[in-house]
Formats: structure tokens, sequence, C-alpha cells
């Protein structure tokens, strides 16, 4: 019971890490039938021929389960509570008590989840949940409310956990570290629990408000009484944060890791903590750009295509301080590497076709087409995914006191990028 209920960071960051990797198969299983579907419409697949109601369920829980089960709790759960206390010299989380209870609320979220998936009226209004789709009238039945329920609880976790980080971060630095002095993992971690902090509740409120909709026949999202473009505000306020809730940690890992195997300091330090910061600012300044065909005023449209555009700058200029890093380096191709040169290609590509998305004309013909798909992809899918290997591959000998294989590391790689790039580019 002492392991289970640990209060000990090491310990909650690998069962945040085991959890993860189980809905990393699950979701990316879900990925492998959608595509088939897609494929081959209506032929069987292991004897299960895939309902047009069926994929939908797929398309909806694939989306949640990847964001908020797989990615966050290996990334931010797992790369997080290991890391953090290490690289501040801290002896363990400021609050191991709630340290702890955020595995445990996360464990419950995950049991939601399944349910949603899991029971005869699964959840079935996309992993975005607009509403009329998610409401009593567009999906009903026990599923969509218990997918409500799943974010809720999933989102408390998260915040649970931004607390704890943003006051070790704060307060449990060692001496002489400063925040200047912070390897760039940490940097992109703690920027990750502010925007956590923030913007994680305002999902929160739009799950509850819907789901008191549903339960109690409340009509916040309801056309009659109440304003679903309502939903679509609270979720996308929180909803592109969310990107860069994800990346964030990403930079920083390969910002460290480019250092580390090029045997260089990282180029321009304090300019790459800089652009973060000003990702950080910016990025709760931008998700209007997720509503250009929401019928928004040509003034907010004009505004928030040049915010998200300006988004770009601090983000190419970390590319650019990562490509100085590694010129001229003495690189060592160990696995963490491999995967981290990686990030550094499909980030470059995925930003660049973001760009397309972020110019409002052109968004209004590519919106919900693949472009969307492959963009979203190549930055939530490739890069992030990429970058959370890289980060695992890295800690796992200090993780379980073992080293992997580097051949069969190498071998992941090498299956995996073309794979992402060819699906998705």
């Amino acid at each position: 019971m002492g392991l289970i209920f640990s209060r000990d960071h090491k310990v909650i960051a690998r069962q945040f890490l085991w959890l993860g990797l189980g809905f990393l198969l699950v979701g990316g299983l879900m990925a492998l039938v959608m595509r088939w579907s897609l494929a081959y419409p209506g032929r069987s697949l292991a004897g299960i021929v895939v309902s047009p109601s069926g994929y939908t369920t797929l398309f909806t829980m694939h989306g949640t389960i990847m964001i908020f089960f797989a990615i966050t709790p290996i990334l931010i759960g797992a790369v997080g509570n290991f890391v953090i206390p290490l690289e501040v010299g801290a002896r363990d989380m400021s609050f191991p008590t709630l340290n702890m209870l955020s595995f445990w609320t996360q464990v419950v979220a995950s049991l939601l989840a399944l349910g949603a998936w899991l029971v005869p009226a699964s959840a079935k209004a996309g992993w975005t949940g607009y509403p009329p789709l998610s409401t009593t009238v567009g999906t009903p039945g026990l599923g969509q409310s218990l997918w409500t329920l799943s974010l809720i609880a999933a989102g408390a976790s998260t915040t649970m956990g931004a607390v704890n980080y943003i006051t070790t971060v704060l307060r449990e630095r060692a001496p002489g570290m400063t925040l200047m002095r912070m390897p760039l993992t940490v940097w992109g971690l703690w920027l990750t629990s502010i925007l956590n902090a923030l913007f994680v509740p305002v999902l929160g409120a739009a799950m509850l408000l819907l789901f008191c909709d549903r339960a109690i026949g409340t009509r916040f999202f309801v056309a009659t009484g109440g304003d679903p473009l309502l939903y679509q505000h609270l979720f996308w306020i929180f909803g592109h944060p969310e990107v860069y809730i994800l990346i964030l940690p990403v930079w920083g890992i390969v910002g460290d890791f480019l250092s580390y195997f090029a045997r260089k300091p990282a180029y321009a330090y304090r300019v790459t903590v800089w652009s973060m910061i000003a990702v950080t600012a910016l990025s709760a300044l931008v998700y209007g750009h997720h509503m250009f065909v929401a019928s928004l005023t040509p003034m907010l449209g004009r505004a928030f295509m040049v915010l998200t555009l300006l988004i770009s700058a601090p983000a190419m200029i970390l590319v650019l301080n990562w490509m100085h890093t590694i010129w001229r380096g003495a690189i060592r191709l160990e696995v963490p590497m491999l995967f981290s040169l990686g990030v550094v290609f499909v980030f470059g590509v995925g930003g660049l076709t973001g760009l397309f998305l972020a110019d409002v004309p052109q968004d209004v013909y590519l919106h919900d087409t693949f472009f969307v798909v492959g963009h979203f992809h190549l930055i939530m899918a490739a890069a992030v995914f990429l970058g959370s290997f890289a980060a695992i591959y890295f800690w796992f000998p200090k993780m379980f006191g073992r080293s992997m294989s580097r051949t069969l590391g190498t071998i992941h790689f090498a299956v995996t990028l073309p794979c992402l790039v060819v699906i998705f580019g």
C-alpha cells in the first residue's frame, strides 16, 4: 500500500508513466481502426465492421484519450514529477499529499473516460463536444455525461499538479538556483503549469455547465434560452493554450537534449527563455482563430489573425536557436538525440502549415479539412510524442535503474518518424 499510495515524486512519476502509456496504446489502436475505416469503409477488421455510429465514438474517444489521458500523464505527470525536483535541487514536491491526490484523481477520470466509451449509449459528440451534438438532444444516454465528468476530474488533477509545480519551482529551488539558471526543461514545465492553472478551470466550467444541461435541464448551451457558441468560446479559451501547454515542455526538453548531445551550451539561453515566455503570454490571446467560421466580427477576426501570426515569431526563434546549438557541435546520435532532432523537423513543418490557418481568407476554405488534421497532428502527435519519447529514453535509466536497448530505440525512431510524416504530411 505504501507504494500504491506513495507521496514520493519518483513513484508518482512512474505511476503517471504507466497510466499514460496504457492509454497511449488504447488511443493508438483507435487511430488504426479509424484509418482502416476511412481506407476500407464497411469492410470488416478482425471480424468487426465499424458502423458510422461506432466511428463517431472512436473519433470522440481517440481525441479525448490522446490529449487528456495519454500525452498529459506522460509528459506533464510523469516527466514533470520526476524531473522538476531533481533539476531544481528539491527534496520533493512542495505538497506531496496533493501530488498523490492528483494521480488518483487522474485514475478516477480515466475510469470515467473508459465508461464513456464502453457503455451502450457511448459518447459521440466529437472530442470538442460542441453543442447541440453534446446535449441530450444530439447525444442521449449516459456516455456523453460520463465524458463531461471525466474531463472535470482530469482538469482537477491537472490543476492540482499545476499548483504543485509552480510552488515547487518558486519555493523549493536549491541555494544559487536562480530562475535564469534553471534547465530549459524546468522552464517549459513551469510555464505549462502557469497556463494549466489559468485555463484548465475554464474547461472545467464549460464541462460543468454542459453536465447541468444534460443532468438537470438547464439551458446554458441550448439554442432556445442559451447560446451554443458560448461553449465554443469557453472550450477554445482553454483549447488553444492547451496546444502550448503540451508543446512547451517539449521545447524545453529539446533545448536541453540538443545542448547535451551536441556537447555545447544551449545557444542564446536567455533569448530562448524569453521566447518561451512570449509564447506563453500570447497563447492566451489567439483562441479566436478556431472560430473564424463562427461569425466573428471582422474586427475580431483581424485581431486574432495578427496575434496568431505574431506568435509564430518567438516559436521560430526557438527553432533557429536549436539549429545554432547543434551547428558544429560534437554530436552523439544517441536515441534521445534522434527523437529530439525529429521534433525539430516535424515542428518546423507543422508550424509552417499553421501560418495558412492563421490567415482568415485561407482558413475559411481549409477549416475542417484534412489540412487541419495534418497540421494538428504534426504538432500534437508528432512533435509532442517524439519529445515525450526522447524524455522517456533519456530518463528511463534513472527512473528504473536499467538502460533501454539502443538498437531497439533506433529502430523505434526509424519507423516512427517516417510513418508520422507520411500519414500527416
